[in-house]
């Protein structure tokens, strides 16, 4: 598997967002094409909980609207672990439902920094992949 490679505003945008939602998890969206991506698009976590995503059906629609309309492709999940693991649960594994990054945002260590990690999901099973951040 390739690197998933972002910038550092990408990576910014969805601390920023993951940390303003803190307790609850976050979750969104990583577009662009060829494994690097272009926009990172944030969608309401509908459980408002802290040990669970589920995408707001409409905004994820509308995103993925926008993203064909933009001739672009989504290459990343991202959701938070605001209390860890910084892995993937097997709730993510049970949920996965795309052929696509999944990246974790987890504190590190019990403190206010958060870490960002990506895996591919697959017939149950993960494998870490890199985030190439440029």
């Amino acid at each position: 598997m390739q690197p998933l490679e972002l910038t550092k505003e990408h990576l910014k945008k969805m601390i920023a967002h993951v940390d303003s939602q803190a307790p609850l998890e976050a979750c969104g969206l990583l577009v662009g094409l060829n494994s690097k991506v272009e926009t990172v698009l944030t969608v309401t976590n509908q459980a408002q909980s802290e040990v669970r995503y589920v995408m707001d059906p409409i905004e994820q629609l509308n995103a993925f609207e926008w993203i064909e309309s933009n001739g672009l492709n989504l290459l990343g999940i991202f959701h938070s672990h605001p209390t860890g693991p910084e892995t993937v649960s097997p709730t993510d594994i049970a949920e996965s439902a795309y052929e696509v990054v999944y990246v974790i945002l987890a504190r590190m260590n019990d403190t206010q920094s958060w870490r960002a990690r990506g895996f591919w999901i697959k017939d149950g099973t993960y494998n870490e992949v890199t985030l190439q951040v440029i």
